[in-house]
């Protein structure tokens, strides 16, 4: 996969992503439907339990301590996710669910 389609998620996404950004620049394409089409090409952030926390954790083969410092968190923190006492919020919740996509690698 190109490193254009890792920003995408696909080679076709990319390349309708070109054309829409082409065509904003020509001026046929307003700003607020290109923003709009960004936000399409987001990864959507997902909820996570706290089994789903740990199975991740698990599936990627890292301690707590390993964890949380690919997420810049304390393994504190990782812990109480696990144990459903904290939530995972914001950029936290953002990494976790790139993650879950494409494996602690793809925030390495």
């Amino acid at each position: 996969m190109t490193k254009r389609a890792k920003r995408y998620g696909s080679d076709a996404l990319a390349a309708v992503h070109e054309t829409a950004s082409e065509l904003r620049a020509a001026g046929l394409l307003d700003k607020q439907t290109m923003r709009t089409f960004d936000d399409l090409c987001l990864t959507p952030i997902e909820e996570f339990t706290p089994q789903q926390i740990c199975e991740l954790r698990l599936r990627e083969q890292a301690s707590q301590a390993v964890f949380a410092r690919y997420l810049n968190v304390t393994p504190s923190t990782v812990s109480q996710w696990e144990r459903g006492e904290k939530r995972p919020r914001g950029p936290s919740l953002k990494l976790l669910t790139l993650v879950a996509k494409g494996g602690l690698r793809a925030i390495a």
